[in-house]
């Protein structure tokens, strides 16, 4: 069936909003030309150029570690293997310069998020990192690993298979440092990376039973190798499945040995525990061959059916509505099941969610959160971005920290959280501001013909136009009027300040609820 839908909806939901041009490109070309082509995009970063050229101003005076910095530095570091970005470890470089990663990343973040063209890609990316959500403000190691763990983890698989995925996620130095893995050892294994793998990157808290059951063989279904759930004792199992999981740290071994300084995941034999383990009521073996016992474990957790709903229940929440359809979720939950063994199965069931017809009738269904709405104004407005250290600051400040959540359960997405007093102050303040130019990230192009409009009105008019794609209620163009202090049919485009207000008036439109949802 040929995907048929309005532009701007397909641009406001699977997009950072419409830029410029795309509503007239996707208009040409049709909706299911541009679905298709988002589903599979190339490799390669379109905005790579883009990303090469930037420099962010870094300024920090360390005296304990004796250091002064003043410098444009380039965001090379996004690039770097893991090995490279630990030397600011191993050299013990002063706590600036490793969260200069995680700068870095958000900095590149921000301008793919607006100028890239593989827009749904880019959601997709956004929504991985929160499923998967490690914090890199907390903690100046994951910092340092936030660059691979961003390339190679989470935009690598965005759209591809969710179990080779899920190992990406296990074996990355972001996330054995942020759920303490790496020091997980037999006999003393850590439980909060099993915890979160079942809890919130797999089954989900639905799923788990504990409260009714508390011995695996009572679990409804343990008894025919397919349990309805978790429970404690799983999570226990699992976390001794995944001992001697670690990095290249420089942990002792024993005998005057250590580990590398690298960063890099490894497996250490003797700190595994080898013994036999249950979990989800299948057995593993004693002393399998290396890593077996903790890959058993994520086979088990990605094909559990509680998974495929969770999962493509947090996706229909994402791309559709906070309170999604259970016919939705069962019907994507079940291309995902489908197609747990192919490498595009990410992208298969959001096309299946993108193509349902619940889809179709969700505009304005979802609060746009603080990232989007600084992309979508950008984009609306034509801003060439270029980030600064101020903007990302800004960001941090709306509410939305990027790679800074500190609860492992990544930013909330449903729109209670995002409507308080202060988060919309917080809001109004992020829109002003970038259509001010304020952080000096570039200049909303589309202020300059809002400027030149006859009269205040038709520059309000103009405004929203740019905006939302729309004429206003002339109830709105007299609030904007009144609420600027212009008197109605004055010259406009002749006053000394005609750019400013056109630039407020660009953010006052961004301000109201049409633009605010998608």
């Amino acid at each position: 069936m040929t995907f048929e839908i309005e532009p701007r909806l397909i641009l406001s939901k699977l997009a950072f909003g419409p830029a410029v041009d795309d509503v007239e490109d996707v208009s040409k070309g049709g909706a299911e030309d541009w679905l298709t082509s988002q589903l599979k995009p190339p490799l390669r970063d379109d905005c790579a150029a883009r990303i090469d050229d930037m420099r962010l101003r870094v300024r920090y005076v360390n005296t304990v570690y004796q250091a002064e910095v003043d410098e444009d530095r380039p965001l090379s570091v996004i690039n770097q293997p893991i090995e490279d970005s630990w030397k600011v470890v191993d050299q013990k470089k002063p706590p600036q310069e490793r969260m200069f990663s995680r700068t870095a990343v958000v900095a590149a973040t921000l301008l793919r998020a607006v100028h890239s063209r593989w827009q749904l890609r880019e959601l997709l990316v956004d929504f991985w990192h929160n499923h998967f959500n490690v914090n890199a403000v907390g903690d100046p190691l994951v910092a340092v690993a936030l660059p691979e763990y961003d390339r190679d983890v989470i935009r690598h698989h965005a759209l591809g298979n969710f179990r080779e995925m899920l190992e990406a996620v296990a074996t990355s130095t972001a996330m054995q440092i942020y759920l303490n893995n790496r020091s997980s050892r037999g006999g003393a294994a850590n439980e909060n990376y099993a915890r979160e793998l079942f809890e919130l990157h797999t089954l989900g808290r639905p799923a788990y039973l504990n409260e009714l059951y508390n011995k695996w063989r009572d679990v409804p279904g343990a008894l025919d190798g397919r349990p309805q759930g978790f429970i404690d004792q799983d999570i226990y199992e699992a976390a001794r499945a995944f001992t001697g999981w670690t990095i290249e740290d420089g942990a002792a071994l024993g005998g005057g040995r250590r580990l590398p300084h690298t960063g890099k995941f490894t497996y250490v034999e003797t700190w595994h525990d080898n013994y036999q383990k249950r979990v989800l009521a299948r057995e593993l073996d004693p002393y399998q061959p290396p890593l077996s016992d903790g890959r058993r474990v994520l086979d088990l957790v990605a094909e559990h059916s509680a998974t495929a709903s969770y999962v493509c229940e947090k996706l229909c929440r994402r791309l559709v509505s906070d309170q999604p359809e259970p016919a939705m979720v069962a019907a994507a939950a079940k291309v995902w099941s489908d197609h747990r063994r192919q490498p595009d199965q990410i992208a298969r069931t959001v096309e299946s969610i993108v193509r349902s017809g619940y889809f179709r009738h969700s505009a304005g269904m979802k609060i746009k959160r603080p990232l989007e709405l600084y992309a979508s104004f950008a984009r609306a407005t034509g801003i060439d971005v270029a980030p600064t250290m101020s903007l990302v600051g800004a960001l941090d400040g709306s509410g939305q920290r990027l790679f800074g959540w500190a609860p492992p359960t990544g930013h909330p997405d449903e729109s209670d959280y995002w409507l308080s007093s202060w988060m919309i102050r917080g809001r109004w303040s992020l829109l002003l501001g970038l259509a001010n130019d304020a952080w000096k990230a570039g200049d909303p192009a589309a202020a300059i013909a809002v400027a030149e409009q006859d009269t205040a009105e038709s520059a309000a008019r103009a405004a929203h136009r740019v905006l939302l794609g729309s004429e206003a209620e002339d109830k709105f163009i007299v609030a904007v009027v009144g609420g600027l202090g212009l008197k109605p049919g004055l010259p406009f485009s002749t006053r000394k300040d005609a750019l400013p207000l056109a630039r407020r008036m660009l953010a006052y439109c961004a301000m109201i609820p049409a633009f605010q949802m998608r």
